[in-house]
């Protein structure tokens, strides 16, 4: 982890209070200039993690922001301007920018209310740059596109990854696909023996940077946020395989069911023995609204529910927010819910964390991701639990995932 200096933490402080301190002397509102923009996150002293914005409006919203990630576009409306500040809060993550206003550039900060620590990172933006890496356009390095990734090697935490890249002229594309879900979509560059990627979805703020050793081995390191960073390194490798993720979490001897009865989102007592849940095949999802993979198991579990609910399928979540406060807990939830229009039950467990995931359900050996999911016959019994979710920028990953839990799904039923 990052000590930052005291210089950088006195930074932080003096541009809060900078913030709310001009919307009290200025009560013009300063417009916005509308178009390209390039942000930064300034993640310590030396790292900056840059990602793209398009701020325009429309016959709705006066101000709206779509963040570009390679492939995913993020769509945020809740834009506030007063005086010279504005507030900018994501559609789904519990986070927020408050900065002050200039008209063509930006300064102030990003708030991920869903961390203790570490939550408030320096941010400034300026118009009219479509560049995500201010890096010269010329002598691409060319990837292979798939990679046996090995992150902080030689280490009691080590771990392994799949990282698959397209490049085009220097531009680099793709993601990491770990045993606990993949890093989404990520954006970049590969020029003059280097590799960058970034990704900001509200949640996370991903920055991979690396340099070629050989033809096939790249070395860098990995910064999550201003939190944390891990070193890496890549081979080339089209053989390597993760760990089967039906297999990483199951069911302790002698259980071959589960129980649990947490409050909904009115308050109300849910247990897996209710009659709603009888005689039907249910598919359990842990997770929580702070999750980026959990979200994008959400938006493909709303829809497949629809499709098969009639047809004697149940979904229900059990949501473990980082917030001891059961309202925050829920109001995090009916967003995530309301953003997906995911119309099947959410249960609020009051715990955080794998640890307590697993005291939750001591039935399992344990929960190492979020999302895990288990799905469940009409009587009752556990068929199979999966570990994490490799979403859509996983491309053909994902694409086989969907066909192989569609089937297993439908075959549930047909019982």
């Amino acid at each position: 982890m990052y000590t930052f200096s005291n210089i950088y933490k006195s930074g932080i402080t003096l541009v809060v209070s900078l913030l709310y301190l001009s919307t009290s002397f200025s009560q013009i509102h300063v417009p916005i200039k509308r178009g390209i923009w390039r942000g930064v996150l300034q993640l310590n002293d030396s790292t900056q993690l840059p990602f793209n914005f398009e701020l325009t409006s429309n016959k709705d919203y006066p101000y709206m922001i779509e963040i570009k990630n390679g492939d995913e576009k993020i769509i945020v409306t809740d834009i506030k301007l007063k005086g010279d500040s504005i507030t900018i809060k994501m559609p789904v993550f519990d986070s927020e920018f408050k900065c002050k206003n200039f008209e063509d550039s930006l300064k102030g900060v990003w708030i991920n209310h869903a961390r203790k620590e570490k939550n408030i990172v320096p941010f400034s933006a300026k118009a009219g740059e479509s560049r995500r890496f201010l890096h010269p356009p010329t002598k691409p390095l060319e990837l292979q596109e798939r990679y046996k990734v090995t992150f902080e090697p030689g280490t009691a935490d080590e771990y392994f990854s799949v990282g698959t890249f397209s490049t085009f002229s220097g531009q680099a594309n793709g993601t990491f696909t770990t045993e606990t879900g993949d890093y989404r979509y990520l954006e970049g560059y590969s020029a003059y023996g280097e590799f960058m990627v970034s990704c900001f979805d509200g949640a996370h703020a991903f920055l991979f940077k690396a340099k070629r050793s050989n033809d096939s081995l790249l070395s860098g390191i990995f910064y999550s946020g201003a939190h944390g960073h891990e070193n890496f390194v890549a081979v080339q490798d089209d053989k390597f395989q993760l760990r089967n993720p039906d297999s990483l979490t199951y069911l302790k001897p002698g259980f071959k069911s589960i129980d649990f009865s947490f409050k909904n989102l009115d308050g109300k007592n849910i247990s897996i023995k209710d009659e709603k849940f009888k005689n039907k095949v249910v598919i359990i999802q842990i997770m929580g609204s702070w999750c980026p993979n959990c979200m994008d198991e959400t938006k493909f579990l709303a829809p497949f529910y629809e499709k098969y609910n009639s047809k004697g399928l149940e979904v229900v979540a059990l949501a473990f927010e980082r917030t001891d406060d059961f309202n925050k807990a829920v109001s995090n939830i009916e967003r995530s819910k309301k953003r997906f229009n995911a119309n099947y039950e959410f249960l609020i467990t009051m715990k955080t964390g794998a640890n307590q995931a697993s005291e939750a359900l001591p039935m399992l050996n344990k929960v190492m991701a979020f999302p895990t999911t288990i799905y469940i016959d009409k009587k009752g019994i556990v068929r199979k639990i999966y570990t994490g979710f490799n979403g859509p920028a996983t491309g053909d990953v994902y694409t086989k995932y969907v066909e192989e839990t569609t089937r297993f799904v439908e075959k549930l039923l047909a019982e």
